[in-house]
């Protein structure tokens, strides 16, 4: 028998749905299991049964694969068909350029594109740990692999959970649930009741595998393993999830399917009117229609599309941002909405002291994470001696420590709260190890989830002693008769400081109370009654995850440039609302995961675009938001750093990982990973992006026109029974050497100015745009005409069809490099200074070009195979001024545009 999981995934009939909401005695009664641990016989059988303890592992995607992928094009089957046709009509030659052109594309796609999509195999080294087990009642160390649901494993502080466990007994328990709840701070764990339905992030008699105990120890039952644990959920949410073609790829699918449609009809009417009209054979005219094949269809593009990304991947790794699937290098060009992570995306995921409040005032705390740079702003001299108590207490009243890495990252040993408070005493200049040799500690009373306090006995080098106590705020209070002034000690007002805690938590903070008082100088032991009255309340600590100051200024770079920024995290509400404040988002509703639960996707449909802020929401919830904004018309990017993540991260149109606290789930699953974390660099990355899809749309733009006046020349030739002007090999010499080696000039173009002023493309948008229409037209059709006109000239002044072709050929060359120019700018003309910014591209590819021609026309063994012959300085000239005739006409045409636009705006 099969039942549901609380997550809707299918477990075995001895696996509990709800493991949370029983008793401990029932739990173990449904495992079949003991308190004291199964036996080896039973161990093994249930091995069998469930398998290993972890995660199924996706294949890789074979080479040999990679590589055929590649030749998934129309552009390429119509001139594999063409290269194929050329051989059966004996035209080798032919043949094998086009399939050299074919198989060039194909090298250049594998190796720019390298490795495969996302594969998911690095959530293992998550899971793969070794524990302590209890098996025929004995304690033995085991790999995590083997255990199996009724197993009693024993954690602590440091120890990965090695699967889903419930709590048997638990001694001041608490986990890092980060990476799979959203939630910063560590959960306090207990033997405590859990209603059937409550969120995973408050299963607190619950661990989950993947997780990191932090402080405590626990004796724990194994309810869940492999893939029916919650990181085994999320798996499966991840595999579920397709890799979604990006905008670019549709855009450009679009664009095969309608030009390999024209030329196709194109190619036939030709056929049947050459044979109709002409009398022409039909091998002839099959010939013929694979000429026209050869020069409408842009088989240079794939190759040039995949260089322009390969050039993005390379600016956006100088950028911190490291791509992982080529085609998605432009889709954050596109993103108009950009779904976050709250903790370790637009937050530093460590605790930070950012308030002090005083019986006098509340000081703000600068600094972010646990690095000891920052102040304490505005505090006065009489404060100062206020907070040097502060910072004496944070320090002795603690077990925690930070120290810099070798990559000068600061990091905490113990728990973050602590970890948090320990900072702040560094930030106020104290030295932890000569304050501590000072201090010693005699004796501590540790935190206790019961007492909700903790206390250090501490003895000065003069002899003095006193008592450091920090904790719960309305529990210290209870304890305090006084507080501490800029005036003094003085009597404790009850009330001021009630108001204080509620203005902290209602900014999200956790909120620590500190206080002391002076200890007789003969104790040794110290007990609960010497601090639960006598104290000196000094200062409430004002603690949460701060957001990044980079994030804030991002977020409002991306409102600037037309994209939406959500906010979707695991942590509570009101958290989740006063970070949304902080960092500049829409905080007018707040939606949590059990409302996302209860909605319709029509209901849902209804307020996603208008909510910017989502509570204590699970992956389901987070990939169900993704589709709902796709559904919506949106791109949407996706950024996190946790397993919880990973199912959005692959399902969004393009997913954004952190690289250094980012988990491997998140990784793996993603299409960037920006290696400094930093929630900034994303909008580096969308300019990026935009320049891209500008840099592509500028190769079709420049491809496009050129091309059709290559099938023009053939067509009217064919139309109206003229010699060619240029043949089929010719033609792909033009494509494949001269055309690419220009386009790729535009691949190196820089953003445009104001890149980021201007919203996001429109949903949908095609690259056949009225713009590009009209350049079809004009370059076209007056590119045509000049060919057909210096072919003509060269004939008519008694040169041979090898000299005219020759001229022919270099003008088609020369009318592409003056049109490269132009192409630079969309709508700007040349005549500016503009043009020479960021020129060196294209003067090296102009010269490249000039000595590629050079060869072509003089070389004996060029000669030979593309029938041309030498020119003179004569007919450079002829072919210069010729082609030099398109450029005035584009120009022309964009001066018009600007005018008939300007005076749009005018009349409006």
């Amino acid at each position: 028998m099969i039942r549901e999981s609380s997550n809707g995934s299918p477990v075995d009939s001895d696996l509990v749905a709800t493991p949370h909401a029983c008793t401990i005695d029932e739990l173990v009664a449904l495992l079949h299991s003991d308190q004291q641990g199964l036996t080896a016989t039973a161990a093994a059988e249930r091995l069998t049964r469930h398998g290993l303890n972890r995660l199924p592992e996706a294949n890789p995607t074979p080479a040999w694969q990679r590589f055929l992928r590649q030749f998934r094009s129309l552009f390429i089957y119509v001139l594999m068909a063409s290269a194929v046709v050329s051989v059966a009509l004996g035209h080798h030659v032919d043949a094998g350029v086009i399939l050299a052109v074919i198989l060039i594309n194909g090298i250049i796609g594998f190796v720019q594109e390298g490795k495969a999509e996302a594969a998911l195999r690095a959530i293992l080294s998550m899971t793969t740990t070794h524990c302590l087990v209890l098996r025929d009642g004995q304690v033995q160390s085991m790999d995590s692999t083997l255990l199996v649901p009724g197993d009693v494993v024993m954690l602590q502080a440091g120890d990965r959970v090695p699967a889903d466990l419930r709590l048997l007994q638990s001694k001041e328990l608490r986990c890092d649930e980060s990476a799979l709840t959203g939630e910063s701070k560590p959960s306090g764990k207990a033997l405590v009741d859990v209603a059937a339905d409550a969120p995973l992030a408050e299963r607190h008699n619950m661990v989950f595998m993947g997780t990191m105990i932090v402080a405590g120890t626990t004796r724990a039952l194994v309810t869940h393993t492999g893939r029916h644990t919650q990181i085994g959920a999320i798996n499966t949410l991840v595999q579920s999830v397709g890799i979604q073609q990006t905008p670019l790829q549709k855009q450009l699918a679009a664009l095969a399917r309608n030009l390999t449609l024209a030329v196709l009809v194109l190619a036939a009417l030709q056929i049947a009117f050459g044979m109709l009209v002409h009398d022409y054979s039909f091998g002839e005219m099959l010939q013929g229609a694979i000429a026209i094949a050869v020069a409408a269809i842009p088989e240079e593009l794939p190759a040039i599309v995949t260089i322009v990304l390969a050039i993005g991947v390379m600016r956006m790794a100088r950028s911190h941002a490291l791509v992982r699937r080529l085609p998605a290098v432009e889709v954050l060009g596109s993103v108009d909405i950009i779904c976050t992570d709250k903790t370790g995306t637009l937050t530093a995921n460590a605790m930070t002291v950012r308030v002090v409040a005083t019986a006098d005032t509340h000081l703000q705390v600068g600094g972010e994470g646990y690095s000891p740079v920052g102040e304490i702003c505005g505090a006065s001299a009489g404060e100062q001696v206020v907070l040097n108590h502060v910072a004496h207490i944070s320090l002795l009243c603690n077990d925690s420590n930070a120290q810099q890495q070798a990559d000068k990252q600061w990091t905490i040993n113990g728990d973050p709260t602590e970890g948090a408070l320990y900072v702040l005493a560094l930030k106020q200049g104290l030295d932890a190890a000569q304050h501590n040799a000072a201090w010693v500690r005699v004796d501590a009373l540790p935190f206790e989830a019961e007492k909700r306090y903790m206390a250090t006995l501490n003895r000065h080098c003069d002899g003095s002693a006193q008592i450091s106590l920090k904790g719960a705020p309305e529990r210290l209070l209870s304890f305090c008769s006084h507080q501490l002034t800029t005036r003094g000690v003085e009597p404790l007002q009850r009330d001021v400081w009630a108001a204080k805690m509620e203005t902290l938590a209602a900014q999200g903070m956790r909120v620590m109370a500190l206080a002391y008082k002076d200890a007789d100088a003969t104790l040794t032991d110290l007990e609960h009654e010497h601090v639960q009255s006598g104290m000196i309340m000094v200062a409430l600590a004002g603690i949460s995850d701060p957001p990044r100051r980079e994030a804030v200024s991002a977020i409002a770079e991306c409102h600037r440039a037309g994209i939406r920024v959500k906010m979707i995290t695991g942590d509570n509400p009101v958290t989740a609302g006063a970070i949304g404040r902080e960092l500049g988002l829409n905080t007018g509703r707040v939606l949590t995961g059990q409302e996302l639960d209860g909605m319709s996707n029509e209901e849902l449909a209804a307020v996603v675009e208008e909510v910017d802020i989502y509570a204590r929401t699970s992956p389901a919830n987070k990939l169900q938001l993704v589709k709902s904004l796709q559904s919506l018309r949106h791109v949407v990017a996706m950024t996190g750093d946790g397993v919880n993540d990973a199912p959005a991260l692959k399902q969004a149109d393009i997913g954004v990982a952190m690289g250094l606290k980012g988990t491997d789930a998140a990784r793996e699953a993603a299409d960037f990973v920006l290696t400094d974390d930093n929630f900034a660099t994303i909008a580096k990355a969308v300019a990026a992006g935009r320049t891209v899809y500008d840099n592509t749309l500028k190769s079709i733009v420049f491809m496009l026109p050129t091309n059709l006046a290559e099938a023009s020349i053939i067509l009217l030739a064919i139309l109206f029974g003229w010699v060619l002007p240029i043949t089929a090999p010719q033609i792909l010499w033009i494509n494949m050497v001269t055309t690419v080696t220009l386009s790729l000039a535009l691949a190196f173009e820089a953003g445009e100015k104001q890149i980021m002023d201007r919203p996001p493309r429109p949903y949908g948008q095609g690259f056949i745009t009225p713009m590009l229409l009209r350049r079809l037209l004009l370059v076209g059709g007056s590119g045509a005409a000049v060919i057909f006109g210096v072919f003509s000239y060269a004939l008519q002044n008694g040169n041979d069809i090898e000299h005219a072709r020759s001229m022919a050929v270099n003008t088609m060359v020369a009318i592409e490099a003056f049109y490269l120019i132009s192409s630079r700018f969309f709508t700007g003309t040349i005549f500016h200074f503009d043009t020479l910014r960021g020129c060196g591209p294209v003067l090296i590819s102009l010269a490249l070009v000039l000595a590629g021609q050079m060869l072509f026309t003089y070389l004996p063994l060029s000669q030979r195979i593309f029938a041309v012959a030498g020119l003179s300085w004569a007919n450079w000239g002829v072919v210069l001024l010729s082609a030099g005739v398109v450029l005035m006409v584009v120009e022309a045409d964009k001066w018009f545009s600007a005018r008939m636009t300007e005076d749009a705006g005018q009349s409006r």
